[in-house]
């Protein structure tokens, strides 16, 4: 192995010349903030905002909370009311109307559930047929705008939307029950 040679005069002098703090020239001073990095990146930062920003359009449903105590909101219908009440429960669709419940099928009054599942999942087309089936089934019902919903605890948003909208019009466009409220079973 070769022996280390030590460094020359010219080298050790350039070594401290390069070492030693330079003066700083009147426009390099320490006093001004450079803040162009910074709005470099907050510029950057915007334009990828603005670029992955999604426009949601939210569509709103009214209805009316559940009447507490039998006051509230709720509107007085009269007697001969239909007074349509679906219930979304695990199985289907348990409906109640002024004259009981309504059979499976929607076939007259009877116990059990009216619109049960077809496999997994529930029957909006046979819901918004049963709700037409009953508000036509006798002139007073012809200008009944108002029904009720309740739903069980675990009851998924979506299938509550989707009740909403089965009862409040049929696919061709015939409206059936525009006011829908929403019920607490007791």
């Amino acid at each position: 192995m070769a022996e280390p040679v030590g460094l020359s005069a010219a080298q050790r002098s350039k070594i401290r010349r390069l070492s030693q703090p330079k003066e700083l020239a009147p426009d390099e001073e320490g006093g001004e903030l450079n803040i162009v990095p910074f709005l470099d990146i907050v510029v950057n930062i915007l334009i990828f905002v603005l670029a992955t920003v999604a426009v949601t359009f939210t569509a709103t449903i009214d209805t009316k909370p559940p009447a507490s105590k039998g006051g509230g909101v709720r509107k007085e219908m009269a007697q001969n009311a239909l007074n349509l009440t679906v219930f979304i429960v695990n199985d289907g669709f348990s409906m109640k109307a002024s004259g009981g419940n309504i059979a499976r099928g929607c076939d007259g009054v009877g116990p059990g559930i009216a619109i049960p599942k077809k496999g997994a999942e529930y029957d909006y087309a046979s819901l918004t047929a049963c709700a037409k089936k009953l508000k036509g089934s006798n002139a007073d019902f012809a200008d009944e705008t108002q029904a009720y919903i309740s739903g069980n605890p675990g009851t998924e948003y979506q299938t509550i939307i989707s009740v909403i909208d089965a009862l409040r019009a049929t696919p061709q466009g015939d409206a059936l029950f525009e006011d829908i409220n929403f019920k607490v079973s007791k």
